[in-house]
């Protein structure tokens, strides 16, 4: 499916240690080109989140932005095992029973003993991973809106094409009677002139008259370039590129037509194609 360069996504996940969100935007450009804005803490996942993108896009300016707030868990991070401390107790109770003058630790003492304490602060690896995740579903959602884009691209295009193809059409109808009208104008300005002129002169002015006015070849090279272009909105992957060259060999036909046009309507039709090509052209400007 054809794909757009312009899109949006945004995606958030809150968790007991705290909030994420992943902001990315995308526009057009000739490659791709990802900019991250990440806190310190999470700035060595960047090459990984680079690589993810080289996977699933090919072009594109890209802005990615990473918010993240912790909450705060100082008071509640340590946290007492109870069947550590119940079994120390039980073990400075029984050496009591063993040996006279055995003092009671204080709390401070019994806290610094092993197992004790238990930090409940959470694991960096696991709020990274957490990141990680919603960074893909974030670049999945931009992908998406991507193929969205692109469809309604595809649209216009497609209008533009059709609005091309019966231009063509119309010219091509009106050709033979634009190249006999043209021989028969000709004719009568020599009869009218009423002077003695070489018949064979007469009919080389004819033939060279008819070669300029003869636009066949160029409308014949317009109808496939508008067949090209509907063959690659079909293709799949990376499309951009080839139908902005495409662009250029319409535009390049459209000029050629208008330069050996010999009647108003012909010009008025290079003209009216110059302008659908160029805004098909601006739309392609955002295809990937």
């Amino acid at each position: 499916m054809t794909a757009s360069m312009t899109a949006f996504s945004r995606q958030e996940a809150s968790y007991d240690w705290g909030t994420i969100s992943w902001e990315v935007r995308s526009v057009n450009q000739r490659y791709l080109e990802p900019n991250f804005r990440l806190p310190e803490a999470f700035r060595e996942l960047e090459f990984s989140f680079r690589d993810l993108l080289r996977k699933k896009l090919n072009r594109g300016k890209l802005e990615c932005q990473l918010r993240f707030q912790a909450v705060d868990k100082a008071a509640t991070s340590l946290t007492i095992n109870p069947e550590n401390a119940q079994a120390l107790a039980n073990a400075v109770q029984q050496l009591g029973t063993w040996f006279d003058g055995i003092k009671t630790p204080s709390p401070l003492q019994i806290l610094q003993w092993p197992g004790i304490l238990s930090d409940t602060s959470d694991d960096a690896d696991t709020i990274k991973k957490a990141v990680a995740e919603l960074f893909a579903n974030a670049v999945d959602e931009l992908i998406q809106m991507r193929l969205r884009e692109g469809e309604q691209l595809v649209a216009i295009i497609e209008q533009r094409l059709d609005s091309i193809d019966a231009i063509v059409a119309e010219v091509q109808d009106k050709l033979p009677g634009i190249i006999a009208a043209q021989k028969q104008n000709l004719t009568d300005k020599l009869e009218a002139a009423k002077v003695e002129l070489d018949p064979m002169r007469v009919e080389a002015e004819i033939v060279l008259l008819a070669q300029k006015a003869d636009v066949a070849e160029e409308l014949d090279r317009l109808v496939t370039h508008t067949k090209e272009v509907r063959r690659q909105l079909k293709q799949k992957g990376p499309i951009g590129r080839r139908l902005d060259f495409l662009m250029q060999e319409l535009n390049r036909e459209a000029n050629t037509l208008s330069s050996k046009s010999i009647v108003v309507e012909t010009t008025q039709s290079a003209v009216e194609l110059k302008v659908l090509i160029e805004q098909m052209r601006e739309q392609i400007q955002n295809i990937e």
